[in-house]
């Protein structure tokens, strides 16, 4: 367990490295060539395809923002449907869940300004987590807004998959990381896909 002091320090660097990354992704995704662009996310890596593929899970997605990769057209390709979720939140506050969504179906904006499905759409539980990050490290380290949504989730869903999508500018040496922090299972970039364990293999 860290001591107060070790905390304060872990999120002050993680407040530093939050900006650093903001400004990175921002300038990557503004000078991104135009064809990059179109092609970046739009194949499946073979174990992730495999995992998708197998038993019939329930994937979570997300609507894209500020720059962070667009992998609903993937999702349109490869998840059927009736399989795919979107996380949800009914209040500005720490609580996030998941609702089924199918692609074309409108999104409106949440407590916190982000695309979601209706409320009246059906509760789940994602057995694929595909999460947005600000920063990841080889190990499966993620650096997320700094809400910790996905983090509370991942603790309370502990055998969910949990594979982070990211340009891989996003990437760093190590991410600072508390002892409540769960690691990404894998990594996906434009340009690799990342095992961090032995859950995705």
């Amino acid at each position: 367990m860290e001591s107060e002091s070790d905390m304060d320090g872990i999120l002050a660097e993680k407040a530093r490295l939050r900006e650093r990354l903001r400004f990175r992704r921002h300038h990557f995704t503004a000078n991104l060539d135009g064809m990059a662009a179109l092609t970046a996310f739009r194949t499946l890596p073979a174990p992730l395809y495999d995992v998708i593929n197998s038993g019939d899970p329930i994937v979570s997605a997300y609507a894209a923002t500020n720059g962070e990769p667009d992998i609903l057209p993937l999702m349109r390709e490869f998840v059927p449907l009736g399989r795919l979720a979107m996380p949800f939140h009914a209040a500005r506050d720490e609580h996030m869940s998941f609702r089924l969504w199918n692609i074309g179906d409108a999104l409106e904006k949440g407590p916190w300004r982000t695309p979601q499905p209706s409320p009246d759409s059906t509760a789940t539980t994602p057995d694929i987590l595909l999460c947005p990050l600000l920063g990841f490290d080889r190990s499966g380290g993620r650096l997320g807004q700094g809400g910790g949504h996905y983090d509370r989730y991942f603790a309370k869903n502990p055998n969910a998959l949990r594979i982070g999508i990211a340009w891989s500018i996003q990437e760093v040496d190590q991410i600072a990381c508390e002892s409540t922090d769960m690691r990404l299972d894998a990594i996906l970039t434009e340009q690799e896909y990342i095992d961090c364990g032995e859950r995705t293999t």
